[in-house]
């Protein structure tokens, strides 16, 4: 059985983009940078106006996985959290 690609609907895409963004404490430009994407594209993730490409939620899941391993305790936390409550297919790493 093939995995199924996590689809997120708004208002949950804004929500995770701006939560994601706040919890790496980056403006939308530094955050477009970081996934290689223009901050027009963020801007219009966390207004709702698009959604994000399946790859682009998959580079999404891959920096919050990668939080998920930061020394830090609350990044590994939030960073958890927000992995369960937007992709809760996932699987623990």
């Amino acid at each position: 059985m093939p995995r199924k690609t996590a689809v997120l609907e708004q208002p949950q895409v804004s929500n995770l983009v701006r939560e994601l963004r706040q919890l790496m404490a980056l403006s939308q430009e530094q955050f477009a940078a970081r996934l290689g994407v223009a901050y027009s594209t963020i801007n219009r993730w966390e207004n709702g106006h698009m959604q994000p490409s399946p790859l682009a939620l998959k580079q999404i899941k891959a920096v919050l996985n990668e939080m998920n391993h930061s020394p830090m305790a609350e990044v590994q936390e939030r960073s958890q959290k927000l992995l369960d409550k937007y992709f809760p297919e996932a699987e623990p790493s």
